[in-house]
């Protein structure tokens, strides 16, 4: 998958953001949006992209399954969303971008970076930074867009009462997601981490540069919004 600004962060480095200065919730922008609507629309299931089945047959930790089909959305406070902003900001300034080529030697390696890593590592950290801090794994959701080049690009959704909001290492700002210039393809299901859901319906094929190579058919999240 080709990433805008990339990067990663060691387990001694989420250990010294525990002692950062928490932001203001303001920090969190634009929370109502004149736009709607604020959360993702789900249109059945996605192939998973190869390089996250790869990553959960190797933690399955990060992928266990921890919701239902009745569970609510979160309900984040001013201090959770606050949370949105300082994690966004405090990874997308300490890491270090750099390919999976360049760090592996090979394409596609989604993994919790040590020292660099690319937009799905990067995701990867914001969650598991996020879920160490309280958020429930079904409120933050790996999710594949098309970037402005229309290339392929991995951001983190909080999926929130609020709405959709958006953790981007090409962008300091957390935002709702339909204030981002992004086509959204697919994401997690906040019912089973391991399954996906595509975000579009004109995208019954997505390539193999986005998509992965495994499905589910027996899943289909339904859209409880």
């Amino acid at each position: 998958m080709k990433c805008g600004r990339v990067s990663v962060v060691t387990a001694l480095s989420a250990i010294a953001f525990a002692g950062a200065t928490p932001a203001l919730a303001q920090g969190v922008k634009n929370i109502s949006s004149k736009r709607s609507p604020a959360y993702m629309r789900i249109f059945g299931n996605a192939p998973p992209p190869y390089g996250f089945v790869r990553f959960c047959d190797g933690h399955p930790d990060e992928c266990a399954q921890a919701g239902s089909p009745n569970d609510v959305r979160f309900e984040a406070t001013p201090d959770r969303l606050s949370e949105l902003d300082q994690v966004n900001r405090y990874v997308n300034k300490i890491v270090e971008p750099a390919t999976d080529m360049e760090i592996y030697g090979v394409n596609e390696l989604w993994t919790l970076p040590s020292k660099r890593g690319d937009c799905e590592d990067y995701a990867l950290l914001k969650r598991r930074m996020l879920m160490d801090r309280g958020w429930p794994a079904g409120a933050l959701l790996m999710t594949v867009v098309r970037d402005e080049k229309n290339e392929g690009h991995a951001i983190l959704t909080a999926r929130t009462t609020q709405g959709d909001f958006v953790l981007d290492n090409k962008n300091e700002e957390v935002k709702l997601w339909t204030q981002t210039p992004y086509h959204y393809v697919m994401r997690q299901s906040y019912i089973n981490p391991r399954v996906w859901v595509s975000l579009d319906p004109s995208d019954a094929a997505p390539s193999s540069a986005v998509a992965g190579v495994q499905a589910n058919p027996e899943f289909v999240e339904k859209d409880h919004d």
